[in-house]
């Protein structure tokens, strides 16, 4: 029996809380900016002229610490991010860790690409960066189509269920050398 409760409590976990109501921009903007411990599964492509990449990606927040963990297609390996306050240290698939500290540019000289990772966590959760000055467009139902936030131009043209709420599933964000693409697949709410 105590086996049978601990598996079911591991279920109940996984499964995540629901979010409460989010009825409109201002108390949707509020709840998610607030919301600290979450994670989402689902697949990333980037891309910059010749160079970039596609893959599964998982990716896990708590407070202002994040992991994310990108798996590579056919075997190519699997690269992880961790993240706190604009620093990130990225573990390539041979276990060379590479500290950085202004993560866009540094990504961009490395790999050839970049991703907007400060701001990846609030745009995830189809909020604006609360640190940048953004302007937004809304689709006729009231969600978030399109917000411009620094170089980048980010839309939200598909949401599907997550929390309990109406979430992002598709995001594309492009900037004047690259275009970010991610489906988010599954939302978790701690």
């Amino acid at each position: 029996m105590l086996l049978l409760a601990t598996v079911l409590a591991a279920c109940a976990t996984r499964r995540g809380h629901e979010l409460p109501p989010l009825d409109d921009w201002e108390q949707r903007r509020a709840v998610l900016a607030g919301t600290s411990r979450w994670e989402f599964s689902g697949r990333i492509g980037v891309s910059a002229g010749e160079k970039g990449f596609n893959g599964k990606l998982w990716w896990w927040q708590r407070d202002e610490f994040f992991r994310a963990t990108v798996s590579g297609p056919l075997g190519v390996g699997t690269v992880k991010i961790d993240g706190e306050r604009g620093q990130i240290a990225v573990t390539d698939k041979d276990g060379a860790v590479t500290e950085m500290r202004d993560a866009e540019t540094e990504l961009r000289q490395k790999y050839g690409w970049t991703i907007p990772i400060g701001s990846l966590r609030y745009w995830a959760l189809g909020i604006p960066d609360p640190a940048l000055p953004v302007d937004t467009d809304f689709s006729d139902d009231g969600r978030l189509a399109t917000l411009r936030q620094g170089n980048w131009t980010v839309d939200f043209p598909e949401y599907r269920e997550g929390g309990g709420q109406l979430m992002p599933r598709r995001i594309t964000a492009v900037d004047d050398d690259a275009k970010v693409r991610l489906v988010i697949d599954r939302w978790i709410f701690h």
